[in-house]
């Protein structure tokens, strides 16, 4: 099955760092006005999520979740959430770090395609 959401391994040390202090984790794949469109990362349960979600999957033992209006335009692409230096302008738990999650995406090829684990 093709995953629609990986995670580099940069990125997965520094979700290792943020369980250490917060415990269980989840991501969330902003598209709002104040934070731009960046992963967020929330303690579990912090961010609530509704019928307007859908979960595109697991990275780093953490569901990812995505607005179902936003999964409209980026069901066609294969997400990684990498990280970078820098502070981002949200109210995700790495900020502090001085780095940011980013998320780069790329369109899935048509025999990825035919084999997407399905969201929930």
């Amino acid at each position: 099955m093709t995953q629609r959401v990986l995670i580099t391994d940069k990125a997965v040390a520094v979700v290792d760092q943020l369980k250490a202090q917060y415990g269980e984790l989840m991501f969330h794949q902003s598209g709002g006005c104040c934070d731009g469109s960046q992963p967020m990362c929330f303690e579990k349960g912090e961010f609530r999520t509704g019928d307007s979600d859908v979960l595109l999957g697991e990275i780093a033992g953490c569901e990812f979740y995505m607005s179902r209006d936003q999964f409209e335009y980026w069901q066609h692409t294969q997400l990684t959430i990498d990280v970078t230096e820098g502070r981002g302008s949200s109210f995700s738990l790495e900020i502090p770090m001085g780095v940011r999650f980013i998320t780069k995406s790329r369109l899935y090829t048509p025999t990825e395609a035919e084999d997407l684990v399905e969201v929930q």
